[in-house]
């Protein structure tokens, strides 16, 4: 059964000009489902609140609304279409909200469908659980992964770029479509100097490649990824480990791109065989190559850029779903390299 929904003029406040403030009211059926939608400590509604300019008060199973009509009408959507994901067991949290309403700002609305009907984002079906596009920018890159054999994500951090590549790479394992998921990344230091790493060479490349392990742990269950490592199901190594092979019936990410050299870059490109897709992830704006040396990812995205069955997805500001504080420290930075150097 649908939320209950009634209308109601809007309380007296600051005299809002007319036709532009309205309040609504939903009573939820289900009091575990409806406090796991407004969030611990009502924090769900606070990101509402906070994104579209409403005000949000609740009791109990019941939530008023009120505010601007647009705001209220995109906070309506959102609140149903996630009451109804919550209705179909799937996890509501923070992060999904932020997506919802940035979703809802972009469109003008978020969900419009009917109770039990999908959403227009794309979704990637894994066995622990759907992975749903965020924003505008994942959906075009899962888009882009599912109709390309070799997918460039480049953006800054934050957008789901690495997270949303393993997450395709385990689906196509989990659906045998593919045989192997290798995943690499040069092993650059972020400006650091960290001189001999102790141990074998396992132990000396994990700190570099633990975003993917990481990734890996979220999207599925442990003990599976422990036997697919033990099996070389999976492959992590750094990316100098690639030269000479060929690299077939697979799904090989190169996460960093950014930090590979132009030599490095074709050698990677070129171990594709059959069977295999690839996929190619960086942030420009993030190079730690010494001063001097070309990024071999900005040099691959321009070369390849009208080859059939590339596809290339720029991620913005806008598509930063870790925490909406990194997305205003990207805009920030932009913003600062777009002005020109102040004079000494």
């Amino acid at each position: 059964m649908p939320p209950i929904e009634t209308k109601a003029p809007p309380r007296a406040a600051a005299a809002p000009l007319p036709g532009t403030h309205t309040q609504f009211h939903l009573t939820f059926d289900d009091n575990r489902l409806a406090s796991v939608l407004f969030g611990q400590y009502g924090q769900n509604l606070a990101i509402i609140e906070r994104r579209l300019g409403v005000m949000a008060n609740s009791r109990g199973n019941q939530l008023t609304v009120e505010g601007p009509r647009d705001g209220c009408e995109q906070a309506r959507r959102v609140l149903m279409g996630l009451y109804e994901e919550l209705k179909r067991g799937r996890e509501v949290a923070p992060g999904d909200v932020e997506g919802a309403v940035r979703q809802a700002v972009a469109q003008g609305s978020l969900f419009t469908f009917e109770p039990g009907t999908q959403s227009g984002f794309e979704e990637i079906s894994l066995r622990k659980r759907p992975i749903r596009a965020r924003t505008a920018g994942q959906d075009a890159y899962i888009r882009a992964l599912k109709r390309n054999t070799m997918v460039f994500g480049t953006g800054p951090a934050g957008t789901g770029k690495t997270w949303l590549a393993v997450a395709h790479a385990v689906s196509l394992f989990e659906r045998k479509q593919i045989d192997r998921i290798i995943m690499t990344r040069p092993a650059v230091e972020a400006g650091e100097r960290l001189g001999f790493l102790p141990g074998d060479m396992k132990e000396k490349v994990d700190p570099y490649l633990r975003p993917i392990y990481d990734a890996l742990g979220d999207l599925m269950d442990s003990r599976i990824v422990e036997r697919a490592m033990q099996t070389g199901e999976f492959e992590i190594a750094p990316l100098a480990f690639m030269r000479g092979r060929t690299l077939s019936n697979a799904c090989i990410i190169l996460d960093e791109a950014q930090n590979t050299t132009s030599m490095q870059m074709k050698m990677f490109l070129t171990r594709l065989g059959e069977n295999s897709r690839m996929i190619i992830t960086g942030d420009p704006s993030q190079i730690d190559l010494p001063p001097g040396q070309k990024s071999g990812l900005s040099e691959a995205v321009r070369l390849l850029a009208n080859i059939e069955d590339i596809g290339h997805i720029n991620f913005t500001a806008q598509d930063v779903v870790r925490h909406e504080l990194v997305g205003r420290i990207v805009t920030a930075y932009e913003a600062a390299s777009a002005r020109p150097e102040p004079k000494e």
